[in-house]
């Protein structure tokens, strides 16, 4: 009488190739295009060497980077109290004829900015060693530096931040080109000073 191997069960075996495919055809899923309001459709060929597009993009996310948001929060201003927003923008009226001045002598060292916002009354902001403001609320230094050709450029010219509010700011700069001064509320990582790209 032949023996016959009793037979095992195919779920498994069907439940491992069903998974492998669905695995496989990662990034074979197109979103609908926008424009047009096409459908999604299947691709019949993948190109390995390109990364597909990310399936998640944050709402508001700039370029459409993953993650854009988290990434750039540091650079996201905090919000101003309306009350402390209207003292900002009676501070930056009082700035401006003061920038736009000094630009038009073509004075935009930090030093002459220095002197000529101080004759308004501020007081220098003072910071301790471990970053703890101690009092004085005007903060003037050259611009910032920025990556070009070989090496890192100071390009001439002052940013001004005065501290208004622990919510509300003034923000301005005066260089060869142009000048600005704005209202804005602080940053985490670097007060009112917009904080520079990381990359």
């Amino acid at each position: 009488m032949p023996t016959s191997t009793p037979a095992r069960p195919a779920a498994p075996v069907v439940l491992a190739l069903a998974l492998l495919s669905t695995l496989s055809a990662c990034g074979d899923l197109h979103a609908s295009d926008s424009r047009t309001g096409a459908a999604p459709s299947a691709s019949g060929t993948s190109s390995p060497g390109a990364p597909g597009a990310s399936p998640y993009v944050e709402p508001g996310a700039g370029d459409g980077a993953p993650h854009h948001d988290e990434n750039n929060a540091h650079r996201r201003e905090g919000e101003m109290a309306p009350a402390h927003a209207r003292n900002a923008r009676r501070e930056a009226d009082r700035i401006r004829p003061v920038i736009e001045g000094l630009w038009e002598r073509r004075k935009w060292d930090p030093a002459t900015v220095r002197t000529a916002l101080l004759r308004l009354g501020y007081e220098e902001e003072r910071v301790s060693k471990g970053g703890k403001r101690l009092g004085g609320t005007l903060t003037v230094t050259k611009m910032s530096s920025s990556w070009k050709d070989d090496g890192y450029v100071t390009p001439e010219g002052t940013r001004v931040a005065l501290r208004v509010h622990d919510d509300a700011c003034v923000t301005a700069f005066v260089q060869k080109s142009n000048f600005d001064v704005r209202t804005n509320g602080p940053y985490p990582e670097t007060g009112c000073f917009e904080p520079p790209y990381g990359h």
